[in-house]
């Protein structure tokens, strides 16, 4: 079957898989045990620890491991709101956030926070004078993403970082999409806080972690935890992020050569739904664009049916974000860039990854072209 779904998940690579299984076997102890083999877990931990923080130009200090980038988002959005509730009581996110995001504000509001969601322009960045007018006395924190899940929209994280700077308000950024991919320096993006998830990667599932600036409060989510500094409770795993740090060191020393495959693969896509004369409408910002992450609209179809027919023909894509699967309701993102909801329907997304080639564009277009030729035969 042709994988067309990495932003969903990626396959685990061989070197992120035996670091896997080595550390399994080798640093089974709990790292919060006092024994050697309870200490040499927290020693390989550190290490770990160390690595992730060097490849966003933080501190060692400052990363917290969790499940995944979903529990990253939760418990870094509502660790800071809580911890700067004496400020004030609101936060300002966009309309194109993850559900992860949408969902944990939706909770702060029912239990008193305010939340400003700040639209997106047709592009899907983020409307910086709307975002300015938000800002009011009472903002504590904002969160906006690094890259859009559907259609790969990257965000002006150093322009919103330095706005929020001069105003003293904690920043956090949602950059499951991006870790990896595209260089961040949070120091540089004014970040106080971010996420990352290790299956965007080929590391494991299961496994993610939250950037936390050092001089930036944090309020202990669930009283008296002491794993993770109090961040996050439950037994450390240690060979997950042994593997997802192997999946993230892998990623940086070929992310210039696999990105440059990704727009070379983003191209070609283009050229052959363009030179088919394809009605498909592909989105992308003109200079500020994840490359793996192809957003389409398929005229005359909708997502669903496109993406069952893909299937039928050995094709693996989706309709928008994993975590909105089985919702009926069209994709945010969409609806967010001023698409009307018959149309956002129709939405389809691509997302390519390491073992993509050009014969599976050429595979995924003709399937895409059969259909249109079925349509016009009825």
């Amino acid at each position: 079957m042709i994988y067309l779904d990495y932003a969903a998940s990626t396959p685990m690579s061989e070197e992120a898989l035996a670091v896997y299984v080595e550390s399994a076997k080798k640093y089974f102890g709990n790292a919060s045990s006092l024994h050697d083999i309870g200490t040499a877990a927290n020693e390989l931990l550190t290490i770990c620890r160390k690595q992730i923080a060097q490849l966003v130009s933080g501190e060692e200090k400052g990363i917290y491991f969790t499940s995944g980038g979903t529990e990253a988002n939760v418990l870094a959005i509502r660790s800071l709101a809580y911890a700067h509730r004496h400020k004030g009581k609101h936060i300002i996110t966009s309309s194109v956030e993850h559900a992860s995001v949408h969902a944990v504000c939706a909770q702060l509001e029912q239990e008193g926070f305010t939340v400003t969601y700040v639209p997106v322009d047709r592009f899907g960045q983020v409307d910086m004078k709307a975002l300015e007018r938000a800002l009011t006395e009472e903002t504590i924190l904002v969160s906006i993403q690094h890259a859009n899940s559907e259609i790969g929209t990257i965000q002006p994280l150093k322009q919103i970082g330095e706005l929020l700077k001069k105003k003293q308000i904690v920043f956090h950024s949602d950059c499951v999409q991006t870790f990896g991919k595209i260089p961040i320096d949070v120091k540089q993006f004014h970040l106080d806080s971010i996420s990352i998830s290790s299956h965007k990667i080929y590391g494991p599932k299961g496994v993610g972690a939250v950037y936390m600036n050092p001089r930036v409060r944090w309020h202990m989510s669930l009283p008296n935890t002491t794993h993770e500094g109090g961040f996050r409770p439950g037994t450390v795993n240690v060979p997950g992020i042994a593997s997802f740090t192997t999946a993230a060191l892998e990623a940086e020393n070929k992310r210039n050569t696999v990105q440059q495959h990704m727009n070379e693969l983003r191209r070609y896509f283009v050229e052959q739904i363009t030179q088919k004369q394809l009605p498909i409408t592909v989105f992308e910002h003109p200079t500020d664009q994840l490359p793996q992450i192809v957003g389409c609209l398929v005229h005359g179809f909708e997502g669903q049916y496109v993406m069952l027919h893909c299937n039928r023909h050995g094709i693996a894509i989706s309709t928008g974000s994993a975590c909105q699967v089985g919702k009926q309701a069209p994709s945010k993102t969409m609806i967010a860039i001023g698409k009307e909801e018959d149309e956002a329907k129709q939405f389809i997304r691509l997302s390519f990854g390491v073992r993509t080639t050009k014969n599976d564009v050429e595979t995924v277009v003709s399937v895409l072209e059969q259909l249109q030729k079925e349509r016009m035969s009825t």
